[in-house]
């Protein structure tokens, strides 16, 4: 089950470069938030993390309580755009981190170059293959800015990178519907798509198929998105929960 996390925003990034515009993307030290950390692995889960339960759970996505559909007037906000790309060529990670700003390599620890831009403030994750993962980007164009920079870097740096396969992995979303929420009730009503355990994470996990969004939902209003390819992804699947959240809001005693 997942353990308990935060949000918290990335730390500032050391000085660099002029040269290259600042979209540093973050590492992500927890399975939901967006914080720095030594442990560069720990980016967003993609939903098949989740997702692990008989197919037949996922035959059917959420319906609105009673048939009726309450528009939410909520847009959730972006928080993480997680997007790779191939640089096309063999990269010698320890001459990258010698000559290049705001990088570290540790092959002990992970086995690729962090490497961190303020404009768009994001973090990638270099490998000797020539693959790279950007994080951290809010929107999708920033983060193929970010991307572009990065392979920049790599270009100044003598290797003949290119900017191949760019494709968006995973769209993290989050709002705040102003009520609490009865989690019990809601685990117990859709079993079928939730689970809940507050003793091992305070947020109900709830896995909608169509779209395939992983949510977590937390009993202060809070709802993290996770998992969308297009952004819109993330907005369906709120506009799905929304009802569902409203018929479980908490009536004050």
């Amino acid at each position: 089950m997942a353990s308990s996390n935060h949000f918290t925003k990335p730390t500032s990034s050391q000085a660099i470069d002029d040269d290259f515009p600042s979209n540093a993307l973050t590492p992500h030290s927890s399975r939901y938030a967006v914080r720095e950390s030594p442990n560069p692995s720990a980016i967003y889960p993609s939903p098949a993390h989740f997702q692990n339960s008989p197919s037949s759970l996922f035959s059917q996505s959420p319906a609105s309580p009673f048939g009726t559909n309450v528009s939410s007037g909520i847009v959730p906000q972006l928080q993480n755009i997680v997007s790779t790309v191939n640089l096309g060529c063999k990269l010698e990670l320890k001459k990258i981190a010698l000559h290049a700003r705001n990088a570290e390599y540790n092959p002990k620890r992970f086995a690729a170059v962090i490497m961190r831009i303020r404009d768009p403030r994001t973090t990638a994750l270099i490998f000797s293959s020539g693959k790279m993962v950007c994080t951290g980007a809010k929107d999708e164009e920033k983060s193929k800015l970010a991307a572009r920079k990065y392979a920049r870097v790599i270009q100044k740096l003598g290797f003949p990178a290119k900017f191949k396969d760019f494709k968006i992995q995973n769209i993290v979303g989050s709002c705040d519907v102003k009520f609490p929420i009865r989690l019990e009730g809601l685990v117990f009503a859709h079993s079928q798509f939730s689970s809940y355990e507050p003793e091992l994470f305070p947020g109900l996990i709830y896995r909608m198929y169509t779209p395939k969004i992983v949510l977590l939902i937390f009993v202060s209003g809070k709802v993290v998105l996770t998992g969308a390819k297009v952004r819109q992804e993330i907005y369906d699947a709120f506009e799905n929960i929304y009802p569902i959240l409203k018929s479980y809001k908490k009536v004050p005693t």
